[in-house]
């Protein structure tokens, strides 16, 4: 499984705020300091805001920080709401499923119990605990 460039980058926005809890920080920072595409950050900060995970302010002395409580959310739970979805396979969608085998395989079960296990070893941790080493982020 490889999560999107969306779910990546929302990720490290989230550890770069949660790094310097309380601080006002600009999306040009946090594009600076991973040396990631401002543009495409743009996009992915705008989604962290519309899920309450950070706060926005805009003008003099505005820009992004974490919102309260977001550095105790647990990392599966936080990809969950990043990733546009969770099908390793084809068959996981019903929508758009073409595979001649699916009512017979028993692949897919066991997918579904390694996406659920994944996600369950993500959720062991909460985003605080990816950013213990503060001095990473400059």
């Amino acid at each position: 499984m490889q999560l999107t460039v969306f779910t990546d980058y929302g990720l490290r926005t989230l550890m770069f705020l949660a790094a310097r809890a309380g601080d006002m920080c600009s999306v040009k920072d946090i594009a600076d300091h991973y040396g990631i595409s401002r543009n495409h950050l743009v996009k992915v900060v705008h989604h962290l805001s519309q899920t309450g995970y950070i706060v926005s302010t805009k003008g003099r002395g505005g820009g992004i920080r974490l919102a309260d409580g977001t550095a105790q959310l647990r990392l599966g739970d936080i990809v969950q709401a990043l990733e546009p979805n969770m099908n390793l396979v084809e068959c996981f969608d019903s929508k758009t499923n073409t595979c001649r085998i699916t009512g017979a395989c028993q692949l897919k079960h066991y997918l579904r119990d390694a996406n659920r296990a994944f996600i369950a070893a993500l959720n062991e941790h909460t985003l605080a605990d990816t950013v213990k080493n503060k001095s990473i982020f400059g």
